[in-house]
């Protein structure tokens, strides 16, 4: 069957780059019959075309789409979201190109294969923002496309896991506010995520502490700076909704924010609900939005109050990159803070005291915890002051 066989897609349009393929696309022209047998199983598809699936422990996930003749091709083809990705090359190396997606390659120009690649499926605008992160352009037509009707009604009846997974990948992406950026140029995608529309007309803060202006222009900065510190996606999420609860702020209030800490971590829950997001980024987000506005007073927090601090995005999962959530939000650091972690991680026995005392009868669990935090804060200190003896010594 191998002379059957075609790379297509993403696959074709990456070697032609030159850079790694991540999934492998196929087409083959054979029957249902022989594809599984050969291991293959079917997925049916409602939006997109049935295509066979099977896991290979080399080559990982392998996807092929199945032709009756080789007649198909070009319509199959013509049938996908962008020319880029319209090509088809056989395993050995001859290239089929029908719309001529190769120069779009070279010029990592976003065309579409036909007028209604985006009315098939308008999940195609975000995955084309996403590759916007990556250099490539929509074209002038392709904009057109976008810009030629309201979305709203097609976006709401597709899962929302589509969009949440296109954003999630743009998130991990060289440039990922230019993603968000071209939601709101294009004005698309408000009622999937209507909070990047409203940040515009929300004040960031005070101009002297917010020059930016509004919260849109201080979470694409702030996801402009964390993006340059860290590839993590969970990192990037938080930083780009740090300021969720300032959305929750009375009019009247502005340029002010007080207690937007609590109202961000309480809407962060029924946020990352609502865009079916994993558990990891809801529990991130949350602390994140809880515990930033003290991080970013780190300097003046009192030993206990840093320990606490530690303790809750130890809990979140937010500890390893909170410090750079910091200094992309705030421009700061937070010396001091691995020691810190380490600290606020140990449990009485490392942390010297004695089973016996906290196993008194009739001693209140507060108590209990008053006398470990106690002792961290002693810790902490002699960690601080170069104690050799103190049980951190090795750092």
């Amino acid at each position: 069957m191998h002379d059957r066989l075609l790379m297509v897609g993403g696959m074709v349009r990456d070697r032609l780059l030159g850079v790694p393929s991540q999934d492998v696309d196929l087409i083959a022209i054979a029957s249902p019959d022989e594809l599984l047998a050969a291991g293959f199983r079917l997925v049916e598809a409602k939006s997109s075309p049935n295509i066979f699936f099977r896991f290979h422990n080399d080559l990982g996930k392998v996807e092929i789409t199945r032709l009756d003749s080789h007649d198909d091709l070009a319509m199959d083809l013509s049938r996908r979201d962008f020319t880029a990705n319209a090509i088809a090359m056989t395993l050995q190396g001859a290239i089929e190109d029908p719309l001529g997606g190769r120069d779009d390659i070279k010029k990592k120009r976003l065309r579409l294969c036909s007028p209604a690649s985006f009315s098939d499926d308008p999940t195609r605008i975000f995955r084309a923002f996403r590759f916007e992160c990556e250099g490539w352009r929509l074209d002038a037509e392709a904009e057109a496309a976008i810009s030629s009707r309201p979305w709203s009604d097609a976006l709401s009846r597709l899962p929302m896991e589509r969009f949440s997974q296109e954003m999630l990948k743009a998130l991990s992406k060289q440039s990922p506010s230019r993603f968000f950026r071209r939601m709101l140029e294009l004005k698309v995608g408000g009622n999937l995520l209507p909070e990047i529309f409203t940040m515009p007309q929300v004040p960031a803060g005070p101009l002297q502490h917010h020059p930016e202006g509004d919260l849109f222009e201080h979470s694409m900065l702030t996801l402009e700076r964390m993006s340059a510190l860290t590839p993590d996606v969970k990192a990037r999420f938080c930083a780009l909704f740090h300021d969720l609860g300032k959305l929750a702020t009375d009019q009247e209030l502005y340029p002010k924010h007080h207690g937007h800490e609590e109202a961000g971590a309480d809407a962060a829950t029924q946020f990352c609900t609502r865009l079916r997001l994993p558990s990891s980024l809801q529990r991130g987000l949350r602390a994140a939005c809880a515990l930033h506005g003290k991080a970013n007073r780190w300097d003046e927090l009192r030993d206990s109050t840093k320990i606490k601090l530690a303790l809750g995005a130890i809990k979140g999962g937010i500890e390893e990159f909170l410090p750079l959530l910091v200094e992309s939000d705030f421009k700061v650091g937070m010396k001091g803070w691995e020691e810190t972690l380490k600290v606020a991680a140990m449990n009485a026995a490392q942390l010297g005291i004695d089973p016996a005392v906290l196993s008194e009868p009739g001693l209140p669990p507060e108590k209990v915890q008053q006398m470990i935090m106690q002792r961290r804060v002693e810790v902490l200190r002699e960690v601080g002051k170069g104690k050799s003896k103190s049980p951190l010594s090795p750092l």
